[in-house]
């Protein structure tokens, strides 16, 4: 992973054991268009327990993201969100998918903080498909955006579909 500004970057994220616990039979079929939009998905409220239990995951533990004395001694106007984990929940848009192949690359760019109680949506935009050696793989551009409709994080996202399945 690489950050930058505002911007970061995964790629090869996989897991083999989480793609087999998926149930092929009720996954929906991947068959995108250029153009096309996936279904947006609206998370749940950010939660101050979310927050924590992130930190405790992440070992990220600077008091911005959970104490509020913290965020606004740092100027804050109260807890926002781990950037890392608004990068994280972008990836729940594939996650009906994941049985079928699995996010390669992301690269995100941080437009907005998360603050308690926001409910973000995040969707995406299939913008190319290419074959490669690994299986089809769709490129996405990708957004999250709080309840107020405003980005807060936009990024894009490789999907590949794997040819041997």
């Amino acid at each position: 992973m690489s950050t930058d500004e505002g911007t970061a970057s995964v790629s090869s994220v996989r897991s083999d054991e989480g793609a087999a616990m998926t149930d092929a039979t009720t996954e929906p079929a991947i068959d995108w268009a250029v153009g096309q939009e996936l279904e947006p998905r609206t998370l749940p409220p950010v939660t101050r327990l979310k927050l924590i239990h992130y930190a405790g995951a992440s070992g990220d533990y600077n008091p911005i993201h959970t104490i509020d004395q913290g965020a606004t001694e740092a100027g804050l106007p109260g807890v926002i969100q781990h950037g890392m984990l608004t990068m994280a929940e972008l990836g729940r848009l594939f996650s009906p998918y994941l049985g079928q192949g699995s996010v390669q690359h992301v690269e995100t760019r941080f437009s907005g903080m998360v603050f308690l109680g926001d409910a973000l949506t995040v969707g995406g935009t299939v913008t190319a498909i290419d074959e490669t050696e690994h299986g089809r793989a769709y490129r996405f551009d990708v957004y999250s955006k709080n309840q107020k409709g405003q980005n807060v994080a936009t990024g894009k996202v490789t999907f590949v579909v794997d040819g041997g399945r």
